[in-house]
């Protein structure tokens, strides 16, 4: 086993908690950057080591990446009141954990960045996009994620880096995925437009399972190995004029699946029925400002928004992750069906729905 932890930022959230408990499931040392005001519900404290910091400050960085093996840089903003605030959470969030890595007296062997399917946008033609497409994001969430890539892209570590871009996850602990299935469970889906959306979409364990081989992390053993050795091929994909080449992964189930497909899968796992109202698109947007303005007064963002909106009435958001699987051996190990029952099963037992 090895000597040196590994870091985590946003250990204590959706996709980071699950990650954490991925890695000590495999005796690996670990360290969560947290916040003093995080809450610690999902992390055993007792397990790892805690590192108080802040990523838009830079305020304790310096002293959370020291000695580690590698960084696993999961945090970020997925909902926000304004622009300057995705670019905040997103990328001056992630510019200050790069210089704090760049200027280690040992930086990390391996700097793996959480990105997403958003950052590139969606298929104009339903065929789901490789690694390589031209991005074109939509909405100030994937023009951030977007610049954050970039960041990784022009740093010192960009040849140690690894890029993930998961599209749709959900799974156990997610708060947004879990609003579709609440609709479910009171038996009406709420679709935009008439028009069929397809989407790609994975579990978080899944999705940690991603992280840990992009890591270099072996599936049976405890101890990191070295970087992973790349083809050439991948040294520049996806990668801006100018920029060295960063390894770039979509991670996704092979197979998309519509809302309509997902919600029903849904529905039979619960044993209930469904039925689906359209919504104009014009009027899901003026539902998205109204959304807004209270989500202004109550001081937090929600789920629903003109940004969600915008993303929402595009027909394809789907990724091809072949790629993944031929050169990070990774493939997602749930079906639609399994990943959707997992979920239930655990909203259930935490009291979050009943069916």
């Amino acid at each position: 086993m090895t000597a040196n932890p590994v870091l985590v930022t946003g250990a204590t959230g959706f996709v980071g908690s699950h990650l954490v408990e991925r890695l000590m499931a495999r005796g690996i040392p670990v360290r969560c950057l947290v916040r003093k005001t995080s809450s610690l519900r999902y992390v055993r404290s007792e397990a790892v080591e805690l590192f108080y910091g802040d990523l838009a400050t830079g305020e304790g960085l310096a002293a959370a990446v020291l000695g580690v093996e590698t960084v696993f840089h999961v945090a970020g903003v997925t909902k926000a009141h304004t622009e300057a605030a995705y670019y905040d959470g997103n990328l001056r969030g992630t510019e200050s954990l790069l210089r704090a890595c760049e200027r280690s007296d040992s930086p990390p062997r391996r700097f793996i960045h959480v990105s997403s399917l958003a950052a590139v946008g969606p298929s104009p033609n339903g065929a789901p996009l490789d690694e390589d497409a031209a991005r074109f994001p939509l909405t100030w969430y994937g023009c951030s994620k977007l610049a954050a890539e970039n960041a990784v892209r022009a740093s010192a570590l960009a040849s140690t880096a690894v890029i993930l871009r998961p599209p749709v996850v959900y799974g156990p602990r997610d708060t947004d995925v879990f609003e579709v299935f609440r609709a479910v469970a009171k038996g009406l889906m709420v679709l935009i437009g008439r028009e069929e959306s397809w989407f790609s979409y994975i579990h978080v364990e899944d999705l940690a399972e991603a992280l840990v081989a992009a890591a270099g992390l072996n599936r049976t053993g405890d101890t990191p190995g070295p970087p992973p050795e790349l083809p050439d091929s991948q040294r520049n994909a996806g990668v801006s004029p100018g920029f060295s080449g960063t390894p770039t992964y979509f991670v996704a189930n092979p197979e998309p699946v519509s809302w309509t497909q997902f919600a029903e899968t849904a529905a039979s796992v619960m044993g209930r029925r469904v039925r689906f109202l359209h919504a104009p698109a014009g009027a899901a947007y003026a539902a998205g400002w109204l959304a807004e303005m209270a989500a202004k007064l109550r001081g937090k963002p929600g789920i629903l928004s003109r940004q969600k909106v915008i993303e929402a009435t595009c027909r394809f958001w789907t990724c091809n992750p072949s790629r993944a699987r031929s050169e990070l051996g990774w493939s997602a190990g749930r079906t639609l069906r399994e990943g959707v029952a997992n979920s239930l099963a655990w909203y259930k037992d935490a009291g979050w729905l009943t069916f």
